[in-house]
């Protein structure tokens, strides 16, 4: 971990489960206004046996285990393709479905209130929605991927606005991913394939943008999402790069977090009850010496994200909270890491 500014691992959340106290390849994670804590499992592929464990996993941050909700399917409260979740001013909890082009709509408690989206490329319809995040007056912002736009709705699903268009150039999209705001209300979007991140006014005019395709530093590999905290820096989950970058508003690296993982409490008790599978695991090298020529660049580091336990291996989401904690959705490990920044 390069780091230039005061950030360390604080802990480990979760472990692969199908069902239950656990995770099964988690894509996003929020809070509601108590910080109880949101995970989105996509769990696929689509087929019947693994439908059930698409669902939403509802735990704290201190790895207290607290229900779950959902399933795989089409019909109302059910996933597809989930992809994204944000919270309104309400608590009600806000799902984004790529696969189905919708959001859907639930309480705290992960009762179905509602839905809305249909498929398209007109004003307000979707196109495999990727990523929601909503303002400072309650509206939603919604990465429409496939359309190569950001738009803006109502949270009763009411369209508002958008930009973008298909391109390369400042302002343009190719299939944006992740979005966030910053606390003046300027939006941030991972422009995936473009291998960048674009920033805009509130109301879609393009500002800055920072990147490029590559495996250096302040470079990405389809950027998944972002975050921004109150200096303006930028949290980007490099997913490609499998890495975290922590940059300045003017670009410049401030810190490089590749996953310092130990085993959360949950896998604890899991080994616990289950003593031969620990024995094996005690047996198992973790930290496999990989091949010289494999060390270097994207290639390199996709194999020591394969092999070596506490790095991330697919992070696709990063979220930052008041409290200074940075959460990290390691997907491949079915993991949330959390590490502690400045406040």
């Amino acid at each position: 971990m390069t780091v230039q500014v005061e950030i360390g691992y604080s802990h480990t959340v979760g472990f692969l489960a199908n069902q239950g106290r656990g995770f099964n390849n988690p894509v996003d994670v929020a809070w509601d206004s108590a910080g109880v804590l949101y995970v989105l499992n996509r769990a696929g592929p689509e087929v019947g046996i693994r439908l059930p464990y698409k669902r939403v996993t509802i735990c704290t941050v201190d790895e207290e285990y607290l229900g779950e909700f959902g399933t795989g399917g089409q019909g109302d409260g059910e996933f597809w393709w989930p992809s994204s979740l944000a919270f309104d001013s309400e608590d009600r909890l806000y799902v984004a479905d790529e696969a189905l082009h919708r959001i859907s709509i639930f309480d705290r408690q992960g009762q179905f209130l509602g839905k809305w989206g249909t498929g398209g490329s007109e004003e307000g319809q979707l196109n495999r929605v990727s990523s929601i995040a909503f303002d400072s007056e309650d509206n939603l912002l919604v990465s429409d991927s496939l359309n190569h736009r950001i738009q803006k709705f109502t949270k009763d699903g009411r369209f508002l606005a958008s930009w973008g268009e298909p391109g390369e150039g400042p302002g343009q999209f190719n299939m944006p991913w992740g979005l966030c705001l910053d606390g003046q209300g300027n939006v941030y979007v991972a422009d995936w394939r473009n291998d960048r991140i674009q920033k805009f006014e509130p109301d879609g005019k393009f500002l800055q943008l920072w990147g490029g395709s590559g495996d250096g530093e302040g470079e990405f590999n389809r950027p998944a999402a972002l975050a921004v905290d109150p200096e303006q820096n930028l949290y980007v989950a490099d997913w490609g790069n499998e890495r975290v970058q922590v940059l300045s508003p003017e670009g410049k690296m401030l810190a490089q977090l590749r996953g310092d993982s130990i085993a959360s409490r949950w896998a604890d008790d899991y080994f616990a009850a289950n003593p031969a599978e620990y024995a094996a695991r005690l047996a198992a090298n973790l930290e496999p010496e990989l091949k010289r020529e494999l060390k270097s660049g994207r290639e390199g580091r996709r194999e020591e994200s394969a092999n070596i336990e506490k790095l991330l291996w697919g992070p696709t989401s990063v979220k930052l909270d008041s409290a200074g904690r940075i959460y990290i959705v390691d997907s491949c490990r079915h993991r949330l890491q959390i590490y502690r920044r400045p406040v």
